[in-house]
C-alpha cells in the first residue's frame, strides 16, 4: 500500500466475499485503535456491536452482491476499547488477480443529529431493500442458492430493526421521531373529531449536577428509572417518549386543561416521592392543551414555555400554558 493511501484522510479496507479483512490503511487502524497485525485476517464484523453486526449482515452483503456497490451506508464500528465510532461507508465489489474483493472507504460522522436521522431512516431503507429483493428474486436466487431459507430470517430482522427505529435505546421509551409522528396524528384526529388532547414536557431538575457529581453511568440509570416510572403512571392511550437529553414528552389523549394539570401534578408528585436512594430527583413540567389554531410546533412551544416558567419559578412544579396567557 502506497503512503498516500495509507495516510489518506479517510479509512480504507478491503475484505473477501466472506468478510475477512485483507488490507487496511493506517487511518482506519488509528480510528479503531488497532495495530495492523491485529486487524488483518479477522472478520470485519468483529469490529462491530451486536446491533451493527445485524444491520451490516442484513443490508451490506445482499446489496453488494446484487448491485456490486454500496453508497453512503451509515453504521458504527467499535474500537479496541469498546467505543462506538459512527461512520459513512462506500463499497465496491471487484476482481483483482482473479480474486473477488470488496474495497471500502469510511468517513467518521460525528454529528449526533445526523446519526439519529440515519437511524430513523433505517426502516425506510430496509423496506426499500426488501421490495428490491422481491423484485429481483430471480437474480438473487442465482447469486445465493440459500436465499429462500434466509428470507424468513430477514423478515424477522426487519421487524426488529423497525422496532429499534422507533425506540430510544437508553430508556426503552418511544423516541423523538415516533413522538413527532404521534403529534401529527393527534392533531389530525382533533381536527376531525374535536377530541382534545394535551402535551406535557418533563425535565429533570439539576440533571447536570447529577452527571457532574456521580458520573454519566448514574445519570443514565436515573434516566432509565424515571422512564419506567413515567410509563407505569401513564394510561395505555398515552404516548410517553424521550425527547432528548433529560427531557421527556407525554401526549395525553382525550385530556382537557384541568385534567392535564392534575395529571402533570400526579407525575410530579410520584417522582418527588419515589425512592431514589442517595439522589434527590425532582422534575419540572410544562403543560399545554390543543386549540384550533395550534400546529405541532406551536403546541410544543406552549408547553416548553410553561416548562421554562416552572424552572424559573423554583423547579419541582407544574405550569400550564394557559396560566401564562392569563397572567
Amino acid at each position: 500500500m502506497d503512503i498516500q493511501l495509507d495516510m489518506a484522510p479517510c479509512g480504507y479496507f478491503s475484505i473477501s466475499d466472506a468478510g475477512i479483512i485483507k488490507t487496511a490503511n493506517q487511518t482506519l487502524l488509528t480510528m479503531l485503535g488497532y495495530e495492523r497485525n491485529e486487524m488483518l485476517g479477522r472478520h470485519i464484523e468483529s469490529t462491530m456491536s451486536v446491533t451493527n453486526k445485524l444491520f451490516f449482515h442484513t443490508y451490506f452483503y445482499p446489496y453488494i452482491q446484487l448491485y456490486g456497490h454500496v453508497d453512503e451506508m451509515y453504521f458504527s464500528f467499535r474500537t479496541s476499547d469498546q467505543q462506538d465510532v459512527p461512520v459513512l461507508l462506500n463499497g465496491v465489489r471487484q476482481t483483482r488477480n482473479g480474486e473477488s474483493v470488496i474495497d471500502c472507504v469510511v468517513v467518521v460522522m460525528r454529528k449526533r443529529i445526523e446519526h439519529e436521522k440515519d437511524i430513523m431512516n433505517t426502516k425506510t431503507k430496509l423496506q426499500e431493500l426488501y421490495q428490491a429483493t422481491n423484485e429481483a428474486n430471480k437474480e438473487l436466487e442465482r447469486l445465493h442458492e440459500e436465499y429462500k431459507v434466509k428470507q424468513q430470517a430477514l423478515i424477522k430482522v426487519n421487524d426488529q430493526l423497525e422496532t429499534l427505529a422507533s425506540t430510544d435505546l437508553l430508556t426503552g421509551l418511544k423516541n423523538r421521531r415516533f413522538f413527532q409522528d404521534k403529534m401529527l396524528e393527534s392533531l389530525g384526529l382533533f381536527r376531525e373529531t374535536q377530541y382534545v388532547f394535551s402535551l406535557l414536557v418533563v425535565d429533570i431538575d439539576h440533571f447536570k449536577n447529577i452527571n457532574d457529581t456521580y458520573g454519566h453511568p448514574i445519570g443514565d440509570l436515573v434516566l432509565g428509572n424515571l422512564a419506567g416510572l413515567l410509563q407505569s403512571v401513564s394510561r395505555s392511550t398515552d404516548v410517553v417518549a424521550r425527547y432528548g437529553g433529560e427531557e421527556f414528552v407525554i401526549i395525553l389523549a382525550d385530556c382537557d386543561r384541568e385534567q392535564a394539570a392534575a395529571t402533570a401534578e400526579r407525575y410530579r408528585s410520584q417522582v418527588a416521592s419515589a425512592d431514589w436512594g442517595e439522589y434527590n430527583i425532582t422534575v419540572s413540567i410544562g403543560a399545554a392543551t390543543v386549540s384550533q389554531e395550534d400546529t405541532d410546533q406551536s403546541l410544543f412551544q406552549k408547553a416548553d414555555k410553561a416548562l421554562y416558567a416552572s424552572k424559573t419559578g423554583g423547579r419541582n412544579r407544574v405550569t400550564h400554558a394557559a396560566e401564562l396567557v392569563r397572567n
